[in-house]
């Protein structure tokens, strides 16, 4: 597999082999593990999750592959994803596009809570791929609830969260898995709804209402360039590190005094201001000059066409709109700049919930 050199800065070089792994392998229950009363249920549990915009890290020096952290912020949005879980006798019948990052959530599940039965699991993604919305950690989220659900919640919905991003995985070749990159955003958001604050080690800083009955418009300006490859990880993360070694400061005290005031006070114009702020710091800068600085100028016009809250969504290039402003509407502004709406939805304040 691939070896990649990450540089932070001249004292900091990390040598990263991603290495594949089966499911079962590398499980950590994170201290969880205890003598649980479990009462599995009979009739099966369906669960639906919310998925995320995730606007920025904190500090990309602050995580790697298989070790969760970095802080960051996002929000949920009304695309969700569905999960059935029903219990069986032994093994596990996954019926999923992608099974091994489920199979290895399940084991992980099972060895935390001394679980010796089997699940049968089907499960589905929300529609849209590869724009942003966060598929894996929204469908983790629910798998997580539902089997949780099925043997009588003997574990929180904090200590699911904190299982997932220590075990968070992405499927390879073969189906083998390896560590991805989780702040934890996407579990925080999809379990509880809203927009959250992240700090290192998955801790929720904050947690509150966001934007209410607001649009969430999702746009997909042209780009060459991926955000996938080798040659391209490792130019992002060196560049994004480096970048987030002289800004973090910033950014925490932007985070601090501008953006959770603002979210308490329900000020989106606000708030849209501090997040146009962070768009030209640290790694939020690498990941959008990566897919050209022409990107900027999209993101300028819009805010110049009066929208609220803009922001590029995880690594891009697809941006995220909030606003009071109709579908509609946004298209005629969007149409002059050859620009199209690829998902019109509301912010997510509820959260997971039981179907």
């Amino acid at each position: 597999m691939t070896i990649l050199k990450i540089r932070g800065g001249d004292l900091d070089l990390v040598e990263y082999d991603f290495t594949s792994f089966h499911p079962g392998e590398n499980m950590n229950t994170c201290g969880f593990e205890k003598s649980y009363s479990l009462s599995p249920v009979q009739t099966p549990v369906r669960t639906q999750a919310p998925g995320r915009i995730h606007l920025t890290v904190l500090d990309m020096n602050r995580f790697a592959p298989g070790q969760p952290g970095g802080g960051g912020i996002g929000f949920a949005i009304d695309v969700f994803a569905e999960v059935e879980v029903r219990c069986i006798e032994k093994g596990f019948e996954i019926n999923y596009s992608r099974p091994a990052i489920i199979k290895h959530f399940l084991l992980v599940y099972s060895k935390t809570v001394g679980y010796t039965g089997g699940f049968s699991v089907t499960a589905k993604d929300h529609d849209y791929k590869h724009v942003g919305l966060g598929s894996t950690s929204t469908i983790l989220t629910a798998l997580s609830a539902a089997v949780n659900r099925a043997l009588g919640d003997p574990l929180t919905l904090d200590q699911l969260r904190i299982l997932i991003g220590n075990n968070y995985v992405e499927e390879t070749e073969g189906g083998m898995i390896a560590y991805g990159f989780e702040t934890g955003v996407g579990p925080a958001v999809s379990g509880r709804g809203g927009m959250a604050i992240l700090g290192d080690n998955l801790t929720v800083v904050h947690q509150h209402i966001f934007a209410k009955g607001k649009n969430v418009h999702i746009v997909i300006p042209p780009s060459s360039i991926s955000s996938a490859g080798e040659e391209e990880f490792s130019l992002l993360m060196n560049k994004a590190r480096s970048l987030d070694y002289r800004d973090r400061e910033l950014k925490a005290y932007i985070v601090m005094m501008d953006f959770i005031p603002a979210l308490n006070q329900d000020d989106l114009k606000k708030m849209g201001d501090s997040m146009w702020e962070m768009e030209f710091r640290g790694s939020k800068r690498a990941e959008i000059e990566h897919h050209s600085f022409e990107l900027y100028q999209y993101m300028h016009k819009l805010r110049k066409a009066g929208l609220e809250f803009i922001g590029m969504s995880s690594v891009g290039p697809s941006i995220a709109v909030i606003t009071d402003m109709s579908r509609e509407k946004l298209s005629s502004i969007l149409t002059p700049l050859q620009l199209e709406i690829a998902v019109s939805t509301q912010v997510n304040n509820t959260g997971l919930v039981f179907l």
